[in-house]
């Protein structure tokens, strides 16, 4: 399995990123871990590097719940920012929330991949990395 250059965190939530950057460290799978802790930076930084293949994640995991841009605004304007990016980037919502509405609403997102319930454990990371 080749490891994949770039994940993204967006997460204001400093014992998961903590924990998930432990985890995916681990793996040895992943060379560099991008970390924002709302919605905003994160869309910001994919706005400023759209034609900047090299520097943008092959995946986000993305918090539902966060402070100034929460993960459904993010995903609201990371639809209309997608056609222009020059880089395909798999999107998995990693929250704590179990509401089917949240589910059933992220499914009906295409840019979404999966969605999964925190705490995310190693080899879910390492089924997400193969995936790609």
């Amino acid at each position: 399995m080749s490891p994949i250059k770039t994940l993204t965190l967006v997460d204001d939530d400093d014992v998961f990123v903590f924990l998930t950057k432990k985890a995916i460290e681990q793996t040895k799978l992943v060379d560099l871990i991008k970390v924002f802790e709302n919605g905003l930076d994160a869309l910001n930084f994919l706005k400023e590097n759209k034609n900047n293949v090299d520097v943008l994640p092959e995946i986000i995991l993305l918090d539902l719940s966060m402070p100034i841009m929460n993960g459904w605004q993010f995903l609201e304007e990371y639809t209309k920012l997608n056609p222009t990016i020059g880089k395909k980037i798999s999107i998995y919502i990693c929250s704590s929330s179990i509401s089917p509405d949240d589910v059933t609403r992220a499914k009906t997102i295409s840019e979404v991949s999966d969605y999964i319930i925190k705490p995310i454990t190693k080899d879910k990371l390492i089924d997400l990395i193969k995936k790609l």
